[in-house]
């Protein structure tokens, strides 16, 4: 469903906990240092480190996906590739490029007096070190990047959702996640907290549609204006 102001509003109204993805609703982490030379960076690590390439391991530019593909053939060699790409995030996120109207949600929550809990599958020192180079830690209640060496607690597992709404002490019923990602709203649906999707590429509205979002909004400014 297609955002308007009033269908943000119905949505955002009841929620004092909002849950923040971070790679795309708050900032473009791989805009300059661009993913597919971050996974040939972690791949090569790996390779060095005495991991194999399985047949088209070599062709995954995603370096989240690729975190997951070495810890399911090489368990071992998962905590060293999670360092690894987490030095590179903290790197990436030093050019990112920020999401316009990103910045506005986390002011908007705060001046509607709402708890804003940042909720990703990247790194939590690479997401910390953005919102203090940004001068936007002050309105981040909590930040919950994946378990380190532990790519299962990534989205779609609810496990990161359910971490920061028990650190919070809020429920779902008060809560709201917003991704840009079907796996966001898998997750959110397996917490029980409604996801409202953010579209940023052609195409998204139709996947987050189909994966549940309650509702879908292109622009991270209108989310914004709706805080009030």
């Amino acid at each position: 469903m297609s955002a308007t102001p009033q269908l943000l509003a119905d949505v955002l109204r009841p929620a004092k906990h909002i849950l923040l993805d971070f790679d795309g609703p708050v900032c473009s982490v791989f805009a300059g240092l661009p993913a597919p030379e971050v996974a040939r960076r972690l791949r090569d690590g790996f390779l060095a480190d005495g991991g194999q390439a399985r047949s088209g391991d070599e062709e995954e530019n995603d370096p989240l996906a690729l975190l997951r593909l070495i810890s399911a053939t090489r368990p071992d060699l998962t905590e060293g590739a999670d360092a690894a790409l987490t030095a590179l995030e903290t790197e990436a996120v030093r050019v990112g490029r920020p999401t316009p109207g990103g910045e506005s949600v986390l002011r908007a929550c705060a001046r509607s007096n709402r708890l804003v809990s940042i909720v990703s599958n990247n790194s939590g020192t690479a997401i910390k070190a953005y919102l203090s180079e940004h001068g936007l830690g002050d309105y981040v209640a909590g930040v919950f990047g994946r378990i380190p060496g532990d790519p299962s607690s990534m989205k779609p597992s609810p496990r990161l959702l359910l971490e920061a709404m028990e650190a919070a002490g809020s429920g779902p019923e008060r809560c709201v996640f917003i991704g840009d990602a079907a796996r966001d709203v898998e997750a959110g649906k397996a917490a029980g907290v409604p996801t409202i999707g953010f579209a940023n590429k052609p195409g998204k509205d139709l996947k987050l549609a189909a994966a549940g979002a309650v509702v879908i909004s292109d622009s991270m400014q209108l989310i914004a204006d709706t805080l009030i």
